[in-house]
């Protein structure tokens, strides 16, 4: 049955930086909460300048919600996440990007 895991629309506008560089802003935000983790905030790469991106050779795999990829941006290797196709439990994720602290994500409402 795995982990109870909800996820909700976010009511707030983000912005991603990256030092001086602005990755995207957004205000169609997810929040994925997983049992025994600390809720984590999942933006739409719709939003994100991808071209900044440059995916790895990196995947895991989590039993709940899949493979995960990664991304390295400005020079920090793999402090982005992104399950391309997830499990159906957590399918709206799919599409989002989700980031390591050395990725700053600030509200800005």
């Amino acid at each position: 049955m795995g982990l109870p895991i909800t996820i909700a629309a976010d009511p707030h506008r983000w912005r991603v930086n990256v030092g001086d560089t602005v990755l995207g802003e957004t205000s169609a935000a997810l929040l994925l909460d997983e049992a025994g983790h600390r809720p984590t905030l999942y933006l739409p790469r719709a939003d994100m300048q991808m071209a900044l991106f440059t995916r790895t050779d990196r995947a895991t795999t989590c039993p709940w919600k899949g493979q995960a990829s990664y991304f390295s941006v400005a020079g920090h290797q793999n402090v982005v996440w992104s399950y391309e196709t997830p499990y159906d439990r957590v399918a709206p994720i799919a599409g989002y990007l989700a980031f390591y602290p050395q990725v700053t994500v600030e509200r800005l409402d």
